[in-house]
Parts: C-alpha cells; structure tokens; sequence
C-alpha cells in the first residue's frame, strides 16, 4: 500500500536463502495487509544470504513500493535479523514472521485484533507440519524452557508474532533472543497471548535448524535468561513529593 500517512504496521520477514519462497511470499503479504487499510512497510532482512534472494528482493521492489530491504554483510543468525529490522520500523504495531511459507500470512489480522487487550499475540502452532523428531525435539525444548524459566509458554520459538512496538524498547539483545522473547517481554510486565496459527511444510528451500545446532546452545541461553529473570529489578514507586 502506498501512501505518504504515517506508517502504522511494519511487518520484518528475516531471510537467509530464501529464493524459492520470496516470489511467492510477498504477494500473499500484500493480499492480506492491503484490506487492513492501513499503512503499512514490509521490511526484509537478507542475513548474508548465498542464493539468489537479495537479488530477487531488489527486482520486486519496484513492484511493490512498502517493500524494504536491509542487507547483512554476512550471516549473523535469527535473532540479529530479527533485531537489525525492528530497529528500523516506522510503525507503532511490529509484526514478524519467517520467510520459508511454514508461517501463514493469513493469521496476521487475527493477531493484530488481540492488541486492543494485550501488548504481544504470539503464535502458537499446534499443528506442526514438520517431520516427528522435530515436533518431538521442540516440545521437549518447550517443556524444559518453561520448567526452568517458570514460565508457561507452549511455543516460544514461533517467529509469527504481532506486537507494540514499546514491547521491545527495553529488553535485553543477545543471539538466541528470538527463543526467548515473549518471556522478555513478560518480564517487562506487558501481557500477552498465545494465539492458535497455521503451520505448513517447507517446500522449498532446507531448515536452518536441527537438535545438534540448537540443543546446547539453546540450553545455555535458557540458563542465562532465567538468571535475568531472577535478578531483574522490580519496584512501585508509592508516593512522590
């Protein structure tokens, strides 16, 4: 949608060699923000991609004017694509999603209704499409994460997520955040909701992710976040003269 209105939603898609899901990617975008009638941006972040997706994404720019794109220098991970975009968003309202179509576009405007009573809707796939060990591998995560953080979050990795934009002005940056982030929100005191989604298979393109590229490094992320939770500071202020 182009229009020179403040910009009201930005969506950030990360994207690391993506180029057999972008062609088709975007157009679903645009179909389902367009009859919000709303400004809006879509900002794509090329982690250092090898394939042809920077490529593809500067030939649809012209096509499509709310389309951005920042390009990494180099492969950094989920977590600083995610944050190299949100750092650039023009809109009050966030909305992230992956860029592999195992997201649905489709379930963005019911999340973005939960924001009138909530800070942060985040997906939660219940219908995993994806092979039995790592549905299995990602529940025993889930488990674990919230058995040591105290929290009780179903699907915490789920990149499908609509939030304001103040959600993310505080909390702490490290590589393995986009794991953890509605538990850093939280801990900041928004609220939020996990919100049913859709869940397709990859069919283009392979996962970045397994359980020996995720498993320890994750774990040691989890310990570091619940050290946050347990020392954060917290206060009322009761009078002030």
């Amino acid at each position: 949608m182009e229009s020179s209105k403040k910009i009201e939603i930005s969506v950030v898609v990360p994207v690391f060699n993506e180029e057999g899901n972008l062609s088709a990617l975007i157009p679903k975008l645009v179909k389902v923000l367009n009859p919000l009638g709303l400004p809006y941006e879509m900002i794509f972040v090329d982690d250092g991609s090898s394939d042809g997706s920077r490529k593809i994404l500067k030939e649809m720019v012209s096509q499509y004017p709310s389309l951005r794109i920042i390009g990494l220098k180099e492969n950094r991970g989920l977590s600083t694509a995610l944050l190299a975009g949100m750092r650039e968003v023009r809109g009050d309202t966030i909305v992230t999603l992956d860029s592999d179509l195992q997201n649905d576009p489709e379930d963005i405007p019911r999340l973005l209704t939960y924001l009138d009573r909530y800070d942060m809707a985040t997906g939660w796939r219940q219908k995993r499409d994806d092979p039995w060990l790592r549905r299995i591998s990602s529940k025993i995560a889930n488990a674990i994460r919230n058995r040591l953080s105290g929290e009780k979050i179903y699907d915490s990795a789920c990149t499908l997520r609509a939030f304001k934009r103040e959600c993310i002005k505080e909390i702490p940056v490290f590589n393995g955040m986009h794991r953890f982030l509605s538990t850093l929100v939280k801990m900041n005191g928004y609220r939020i909701i996990e919100v049913p989604v859709l869940h397709h298979s990859r069919k283009f393109g392979k996962s970045k992710y397994n359980i020996r590229n995720r498993a320890l490094r994750s774990f040691i992320d989890l310990l570091g976040v619940r050290w946050m939770k347990g020392r954060r500071i917290q206060y009322d202020v009761e009078e002030r003269i």
